[in-house]
């Protein structure tokens, strides 16, 4: 048995089989609904069950309360549909445009950038072509099937040959903790993607601001430099927010960038500066140091990347106290392995 699934507004419909969650169906049929980490955890996938029922698998309660899905919101990635449904989702993309690939990378670089910032570049075969939208991620394929997820910080444009990933040790990560002390230069990983829906929507003209806490910094330089390849002018502002000046690993990438395309401003942000920073710059929390330059966001769109409690809470103030229109708020909060086993 199936059910039929439409997407309103966009008028999309797909059919799910027995069992089959709402993402995965839609993704098999091309129907580019929003996603981040397909595990319950991030909240990425939320959207309104409009009419239907569906049940939903194990998720985290931060990324679907009780209250939310009494009030008909659902997640995507967990909700398995009972009978034929409609639901709203107004950032539908079209998922289809760059088939998944497995595939076989080297690692070329490992460039410790910040105590706990490794700068990974992983070379690709050769003569294969990778395509992705600037902003989407990549999964590691461990021994045993496990998988961990990383954005890519290089635009598809200049990937030709190499791509590369911001990765941040997390103490006892399984993936993490080899990269910061077995890995070496050579080592064959494999790799699955392209995922997510995380990438400009060409289709605005609206300003942007680009909101980065620590590594979440990797898919907005990809965004950055796929504006630049593309010499789309659309004005930007990117605010990247960490805790100490040591964690501004790309503060010299980023000024020269700002200082090169008259399009974007930088603003770092530190939220635990020590009296040895020195720091003069900005500093509290970087959503609201958005909120203090653009108290009226209703004419912006916001791609916000990091942190879930970073991007939670840009979600909620930027949309209630700044005008910002719902639709227009894009999200990749990088949720690890603790936090989707969390409470």
């Amino acid at each position: 048995m199936s059910f039929r699934v439409t997407v309103v507004p966009a008028d999309r419909s797909f059919e799910v089989e027995r069992d089959e969650t709402l993402l995965a169906a839609a993704l098999r049929q091309s129907i580019g609904l929003p996603y981040g980490c397909r595990d319950g955890a991030c909240g990425s996938c939320k959207s309104r069950l409009v009419q239907g029922r569906v049940v939903h698998g194990a998720h985290q309660h931060k990324a679907l309360s009780e209250a939310e899905e009494a009030q008909g919101l659902i997640l995507t990635c967990c909700a398995v549909p009972q009978s034929d449904c409609v639901v709203e989702s107004r950032q539908v993309v079209a998922a289809g445009q760059f088939a998944l690939q497995k595939l076989p990378v080297r690692v070329t670089a490992l460039d410790r950038v910040a105590p706990d910032v490794m700068v990974m570049t992983l070379q690709l075969p050769a003569n294969h072509a990778f395509r992705y939208h600037a902003g989407q991620y990549i999964e590691f394929i461990l021994p045993g099937g496990v998988r961990r997820s990383y954005s890519m910080a290089t635009a598809t444009e200049v990937a030709n040959t190499s791509i590369e990933l911001h990765v941040r040790h997390m103490p006892g990560g399984k993936f993490t903790d080899q990269v910061f002390s077995a890995m070496k230069v050579k080592d064959i990983l494999r790799i699955e993607g392209p995922f997510g829906s995380f990438f400009v929507r060409e289709d605005s003209t609206k300003p942007m601001v680009l909101l980065a806490s620590g590594t979440g910094l990797a898919p907005l330089k990809a965004i950055v430099g796929h504006l630049r390849a593309t010499g789309n002018q659309r004005p930007a502002a990117l605010y990247w927010g960490c805790r100490r000046r040591v964690d501004l690993y790309l503060d010299a990438w980023a000024r020269e960038m700002a200082a090169e395309l008259p399009w974007l401003t930088y603003v770092p942000v530190l939220s635990e500066p020590t009296p040895d920073d020195a720091w003069t710059g900005r500093t509290g929390l970087v959503h609201s140091a958005v909120m203090a330059d653009l108290p009226d966001l209703s004419g912006h769109q916001v791609y916000a990347c990091g942190a879930p409690v970073m991007v939670d809470a840009a979600q909620r103030d930027f949309v209630a106290r700044c005008g910002l229109p719902a639709e227009e708020f894009y999200a990749d909060a990088f949720v690890s392995e603790a936090d989707k086993h969390g409470p």
